[in-house]
């Protein structure tokens, strides 16, 4: 990758900056928790805005405290 901040990645690059697998993407991107994304032609791309604002919720999320279920 270049020095420069892309303007929108694939979905590849994404998961390579993201640290996720491709299998775990489209895991997530199911269960409506993956990132916005833009059709582009026959591309699927995710904005910047989209990769950060995905960080910023999952990190969210994580901050949350955990509660435990009843069994």
């Amino acid at each position: 990758m270049a020095d420069y901040e892309q303007d929108a990645y694939s979905i590849p690059e994404f998961c390579t900056r993201n640290r996720i697998s491709q299998s775990f993407y489209f895991l997530i991107q199911k269960n409506g928790l993956g990132p916005r994304v833009m059709r582009v032609g026959k591309r699927t791309l995710i904005s910047r805005e989209a990769a950060e604002r995905w960080r910023r919720e999952r990190e969210a999320e994580s901050a949350r405290p955990q509660v435990a279920e009843a069994v």
